[in-house]
């Protein structure tokens, strides 16, 4: 499997991830759960964004 495609990947799950952190963490009121969800969720963005470019680079 190509590295671009690993890291389209890995961060379309961090994005779920992060989701899933943001939400349960709204719904139990927890603000630092709802933090560190959209910390991950934009990891997961800029994760899968550096997969576009080694994709259309050829890494």
């Amino acid at each position: 499997m190509k590295s671009s495609t690993k890291d389209k990947i890995k961060g379309r799950a961090a994005q779920v991830k992060g989701v899933v952190q943001e939400k349960t963490g709204r719904a139990t009121k927890n603000p630092k759960m709802e933090g560190r969800g959209t910390g991950s969720k934009v990891a997961g963005t800029v994760r899968n964004k550096v997969g576009d470019v080694k994709k259309v680079f050829g890494k």
